[in-house]
């Protein structure tokens, strides 16, 4: 299943990220987004866990609470094609460089 995270905090990690989920559960694949398109700084986070009734049970937890001064928007997301998928990769990559 994979879960939408918004309102991450621009300090927050990917690893960061991974731990919060993987208290439910395994974690397969977290990524996170910062895009400064239109001026506004917006970050947010995909992350994938294959267990089903593990990612429900991440979200109802962790909708709502507070990390790094952010109140955490989760919720499960729509099916990413493999192209989607590539592309996230890819920047996540160039922002790394």
């Amino acid at each position: 299943m994979t879960i939408f995270v918004g309102n991450l905090s621009h300090e927050l990690s990917a690893e960061e990220l991974r731990r919060e989920f993987t208290a439910f559960g395994e974690v397969t694949f977290v990524t996170i987004i910062r895009d400064t398109y239109g001026g506004q700084p917006n970050v947010y986070g995909f992350v994938e866990m294959p267990s089903k009734s593990e990612g429900k049970a991440a979200i109802a937890d962790l909708e709502g609470k507070t990390l790094k001064g952010r109140t955490l928007n989760v919720i499960e997301a729509l099916p990413l094609s493999r192209q989607h998928k590539l592309q996230m990769l890819q920047r996540q990559e160039s922002q790394q460089i």
